[in-house]
């Protein structure tokens, strides 16, 4: 096979430098959501982590306030999951991935929407949105007047997946809560969808934020099919490589493939971060002992500390009136400098979390 060996180090460092997680970057939140293509989002306000992890400077009010200027949103995209993206990504790439959106909803309510005609219910679930934000709950009543012969929920997920639905504030917003409450992306933003983005182009921006990577691992952070073709189209332009098991990857010619032993300092990760998310084969960052906890019964992904660009250990939080508590519970013994380090970056996560006021303690158990 042709293209030169990417050793599992080597694609580490890579995917830590373009996921600015290998030194914190300088870009603003906006920059940073264009660059990663956007934030999965599906919790209310877990993902505030993932800019702090990753940017210098990143007040949680200064991500809040992309979404309440509605300069960001919350939206059905990759792998039919919410994810915050820019609003210009949002009418943009809502129409390439709406097969993905789509066949979600094929798989979980196609039988429960027998009989129903989609250009009557899309009109109908406009109508109702344009009028107010509802909650799925919500909606779904309103539609069952219509069709009371059908299941409401399905309506309602109907409409989601066939209308480019946000979450609109003050859901997600720091500090504040609110209902998921829906409005069409088109009304939230004013606006009408420019052309969508190509499938080449989603392709791209995918190797530029996660890359170097395979046809697979495009098609798992996307949800989209058939991308063997798509890469095949663009492969002219782009470099091909291999890594230690034979797998072809793919990646820019101008991406940065830094030096495999770059020093990684920690990094504490959100619950649903992409970077542990978007690979078919992720033990480019994965370790066989997060995997092993990765299993829960609700779904809910541990939170990972990496030590050395890798996963080596899940982290809680306990944050109360005056005090803001982190354990950390590390898979082996750490070395006393990595300890050290985790601590600092875990006492400027809890100042994050609770504020400059807290008294933060960071417990380290098990192994050190």
């Amino acid at each position: 096979m042709h293209g030169k060996l990417v050793s599992r180090r080597a694609l580490n460092r890579a995917t830590l430098h373009r996921q600015m997680l290998l030194r914190r970057s300088d870009r603003t939140p906006v920059e940073a959501l264009e660059h990663l293509v956007g934030m999965q989002a599906q919790t209310t306000h877990t993902w505030y982590v993932g800019f702090w992890t990753r940017l210098r400077d990143c007040p949680p009010g200064a991500v809040a306030e992309l979404l309440t200027d509605r300069r960001a949103v919350r939206i059905a995209l990759m792998r039919s999951t919410i994810h915050l993206v820019t609003a210009a990504d949002a009418l943009a790439l809502r129409p390439v991935l709406q097969p993905v959106v789509e066949r979600g909803l094929a798989q979980t309510y196609g039988r429960r929407l027998t009989g129903v005609d989609r250009d009557e219910l899309v009109a109908a679930g406009r109508e109702l949105l344009d009028e107010r934000p509802l909650t799925f709950g919500q909606l779904g009543k309103a539609l069952s007047r219509h069709w009371p012969d059908h299941d409401p929920e399905a309506l309602a997920q109907a409409v989601r997946a066939w209308v480019p639905l946000v979450q609109v504030p003050p859901r997600g917003v720091w500090g504040r809560s609110g209902p998921a409450a829906h409005q069409s992306v088109e009304r939230w933003l004013d606006e009408l969808p420019p052309s969508a983005v190509s499938v080449d182009d989603l392709v791209l921006r995918y190797l530029a934020a996660f890359g170097p990577a395979t046809v697979r691992d495009v098609q798992v952070w996307s949800g989209l099919t058939r991308l063997a073709e798509v890469v095949e189209r663009l492969r002219p332009s782009l470099v091909p490589l291999r890594d230690e098991n034979g797998a072809e990857l793919f990646d820019l010619p101008d991406a940065v493939r830094p030096d495999p032993d770059a020093p990684a300092a920690p990094r504490f990760l959100y619950d649903f971060d992409n970077l542990l998310l978007s690979y078919a084969d992720r033990s480019r960052v994965l370790t066989e002992e997060f995997r092993a906890r990765s299993v829960t019964r609700n779904g809910q992904l541990p939170r990972a500390v990496l030590i050395d660009g890798f996963t080596a250990g899940t982290w809680t939080t306990v944050v109360e009136r005056d005090s803001a508590l982190l354990t950390v519970e590390p898979f082996a013994r750490l070395s006393a400098a990595d300890a050290a380090a985790l601590e600092v970056e875990g006492v400027d996560l809890l100042r994050f979390l609770a504020g400059d006021d807290c008294r933060p303690e960071v417990r380290i158990v098990g192994p050190r």
